[in-house]
């Protein structure tokens, strides 16, 4: 079969090529930047992962990049890195963060001042300025641990950074302002647009003459960062990526999609904001007539959104009750606690991950018919689609029939179902669904709110504030629309098809690993197989999570995610956490804030994955368990601390060669 080859820089269009190389060799220096600018980005793309909280060396990379996008932003700004700090936010984010500092004690630049549209504000802010107490907005990695009843908050950025941020973006943000100092601050507002029709757009690409399991074969070969080798251990090996829950790597038509976008006339953005909400309507089945899409920065701010209206849109003697359950991420859960004291009905769980559907209609009935709890009434149920750590999905329409039966709304996080299931919203009658691109192969900062009209009660002022925040980002929304538009192609079907092979694989071998538990459905032959997504988590007898996961990617070349996702109770009833145990880790984690806490590893499935991802996993576990439970001579221990502080150096080599790619 053919393939399709494609350049450094992803295009496939020689012509194009040509032009762009012209307009550089005729002295133009913002295409200069701008081709400058791309090659970067695509670097950066090559090793892309979620930062912070993974092991490998994709969130190696991508975490360092991230973090000196902070200081290359203070740098160009003239201010001092000891006593200033770097947040990055949306330009609804940069309001309510800003509505809490003294005047002068922050400043902050847009990417609409630097020219290009990406939708980031960075905002810097004196460290001793930084409110206190509760973030405006809450969800994953604002938090260092949660319980059921109290939070420790994190320190620093992370804590004003809601979610996932725009990873990609930000390092396009902070190259930008680097090329700025090198050509001049008005480099990009100079730089010509180029128009594209959004059929050529979001449409057209070098594998249109494919469908089906075919096109997941060719996009495969597409894939940005493909066959990238890293050093290990044991020798270089070829990289597996198996931690597509917190974050999907990108394709090139896609990267083409949103490379172009940054370039559109102002005139043709807002054609391709309809045109990616009518992607959206059709594809998630919530027809424009009965339901808003609203553009955000990512999941978390979308449920925020739902948080905040509720808040702010009080009935009278009616105090608004959130049903959640044991499963969800922290970004569906640290928004609703904020509503009012004692504002949450949390869910059990069994230990497959499913909810009872009898607990949840029994209290429905007492909230909202026998009225058991004087003016408390259930207002919304708010459910993950699938967990991002058991991988168990609920049966939505159930779900649905008894939330409205009592005349309650109901809100999916759909962060880990989009790129993975076929969802139809009108049909499975919800009322909000929220979502980010970063996990449907298009990381480049957006969000998604689908609600049916009438729900969100904001003045017309904020709903227009929030509107062009999230439409700022025009190469987000237009790389969504086309990652939306090649999973149709490919069709839902099949992905699903796809994955649960791998899936039934991964469970297989692990069952044969001696002293390794899975966590929830964790038998292929199990009738509730078809209910849960490739997200694995498990642990190993004897050998701490995040020692695993470390030497997983140290020894094998595998990235995965170890510790409690953002998901800290669920994590925490796995791993048999008591609550006098939860207490300890509470005092421990506020004197020694760096102490790793129980959590799983999770290896999680995505399009690019293959049978031989799934059996070098296998092997590569079965090995190390195998190792790290040999005990090692004095001779052996000394030649292991000689061959890790090898490894060290290959890898800071490794990671610096990285930075220097995207920034140099």
């Amino acid at each position: 079969m053919e393939t399709t080859m494609y350049n450094e820089y992803g295009s496939s269009n020689v012509s194009q090529l040509k032009q762009e190389e012209n307009g550089m060799q005729k002295g133009n220096e913002s295409e200069t930047a701008f081709a400058e600018l791309e090659r970067g980005v695509h670097a950066a793309l090559e090793t892309y992962s979620n930062v912070h909280r993974g092991s490998g060396h994709n969130s190696m990379v991508s975490s360092h990049l991230y973090e000196h996008a902070r200081d290359i932003v203070l740098e160009y700004m003239g201010l001092n890195k000891e006593k200033n700090i770097t947040i990055f936010c949306s330009s609804k984010r940069t309001n309510d963060l800003t509505s809490q500092l003294k005047s002068g004690s922050y400043q902050f630049l847009t990417s609409k001042e630097v020219g290009l549209p990406l939708g980031i504000t960075a905002v810097v802010v004196g460290k001793k300025a930084l409110p206190k107490g509760v973030p405006s907005e809450c969800g994953g990695g604002t938090a260092r641990l949660v319980a059921a009843n109290w939070i420790i908050w994190n320190n620093g950025p992370d804590k004003f950074e809601a979610g996932t941020p725009a990873i990609v973006n930000v390092i396009a943000f902070s190259k930008a302002l680097l090329l700025m100092k090198q050509y001049g601050k008005d480099i990009f507002k100079k730089l010509s647009q180029k128009d594209l029709s959004v059929n050529e757009l979001v449409y057209k690409d070098g594998l249109e003459k494919y469908s089906g399991p075919e096109l997941m074969k060719e996009l495969k070969q597409t894939l940005i960062g493909r066959g990238m080798i890293v050093p290990t251990m044991e020798g270089e090996r070829q990289f597996v990526n198996l931690d597509n829950s917190a974050s999907t790597p990108t394709f090139t038509p896609i990267w083409n999609t949103f490379r172009q976008a940054l370039r559109l006339p102002e005139k043709r953005r807002q054609e391709v904001v309809q045109e990616v909400k009518t992607i959206c309507s059709e594809i998630l089945g919530a027809p424009l007539e009965n339901y808003d899409i609203i553009f955000t920065k990512n999941t978390t701010e979308s449920i925020n959104l739902v948080s905040e209206n509720l808040i702010n849109n009080p009935e009278n003697n009616i105090d608004p009750v959130v049903v959640i359950s044991l499963l969800e991420h922290s970004s569906n859960d640290l928004p609703w606690r904020m509503i009012s004291p004692n504002s949450l009905v949390r869910l059990g769980v069994n230990k497959e991950g499913f909810i009872d559907l009898v607990e949840l209609e029994k209290n429905l009935r007492e909230y909202n018919l026998e009225y058991k709890y004087a003016k408390k009434r259930i207002k919304i149920v708010a459910l993950s689609g699938a967990s991002n750590v058991l991988g168990s999905c609920h049966n939505i329409k159930e779900v649905s029939s008894i939330v409205h039966k009592y005349g309650a709304k109901l809100l999916v996080d759909g962060a880990q179902v989009v790129a993975h299931l076929k969802v139809d919203i009108e049909k499975d009658g919800i009322d909000y669904m929220a979502f980010s691109a970063h996990k449907v192969y298009a990381p480049f900062g957006t969000g998604v709110l689908v609600v049916r009209k009438g729900l969100l009660n904001y003045n017309l002022n904020e709903k227009k504030r929030i509107q062009l925040s999230g439409e700022e980002n025009i190469g987000g929304i237009a790389s969504l629309g086309k990652a939306l538009v090649l999973l149709q192609r490919i069709g839902m079907d099949v992905v699903h098809k796809e994955e649960q092979v791998l899936t039934k694989r991964i469970l297989d071998g692990m069952s044969k690993i001696p002293g390794l538990t899975v966590f929830g459905v964790n038998d292929s032959k199990s009738p509730q197989f078809n209910d849960r997504i490739g997200v694995i988590v498990f642990e190993t007898k004897g050998i701490l999570h995040n020692t695993l996961a470390e030497e997983m990617f140290r020894k094998g070349g595998i990235g995965v995610r170890y510790g409690c996702h953002c998901a800290h109770l669920l994590v925490k009833k796995i791993t048999g956490i008591s609550p006098v145990l939860e207490q300890v880790q509470r005092v421990v984690l506020t004197v020694a804030p760096k102490t790793q806490l129980p959590g799983v590893v999770r290896v999680s499935l995505g399009i690019e994955n293959t049978e031989e991802d799934v059996d070098i996993l296998i092997e590569v576990l079965h090995k190390l368990i195998q190792q790290m439970k040999e005990k090692p001579s004095g001779a052996q221990k000394k030649a292991n601390s000689k061959a890790e502080a090898d490894f060290q150096k290959q890898l800071d080599d490794f990671s610096q060669a990285a930075v220097q790619r995207v920034y140099a």
